[in-house]
């Protein structure tokens, strides 16, 4: 479970909920996750994601991730492991034999990769930008059929 893929969503929601000033702060955050990590690897997630250093509104400089006008802080607490249970999804619409998956900015593209992954017969391929993927079905497939091929994915899926 505590894959890189998981370990860098945590990061963003970890960034994205609290006011994190450090890499030792970070670790710290991650490790209450259940994740063990080095410094240097911490660094180079932190690379991946483009994350920079910006003031927050009190003067102190703290982690943000790219486009930060999406990142909002959230004023409810959650516990990353909390929120990744939904993988960031939003919501599911249809069109024909396409599918679009909205999510939470950031989330598409690993949540699209994680879709890649399962190998879904129903699914050609998928197509994913910061907050949207697109996915081409197979001619044929019902709605609910995806829905519940992806509901092992997307747990809150049907909802």
């Amino acid at each position: 479970m505590k894959n890189k893929n998981s370990r860098l969503d945590s990061i963003k929601i970890i960034i994205s909920s609290k006011e994190i000033g450090s890499q030792e702060e970070l670790l710290q955050e991650l490790a209450k996750e259940g994740f063990q990590l080095t410094q240097a690897t911490l660094s180079r997630d932190l690379k991946q994601l483009k994350v920079a250093k910006a003031a927050s509104m009190n003067g102190n400089y703290v982690y943000v991730l790219p486009n930060n006008t999406m990142y909002k802080r959230m004023t409810e607490s959650h516990t990353a492991s909390e929120m990744l249970r939904h993988n960031g999804f939003v919501s599911i619409e249809f069109s024909g034999n396409i599918a679009v998956i909205k999510t939470r900015p950031g989330y598409a593209s690993s949540l699209a990769y994680d879709i890649d992954n399962s190998q879904s017969y129903e699914i050609l391929g998928t197509i994913a930008g910061d907050d949207t993927i697109m996915l081409v079905l197979r001619e044929g497939c019902s709605q609910t059929t995806l829905k519940q091929s992806l509901s092992h994915i997307i747990p809150n899926i049907n909802k």
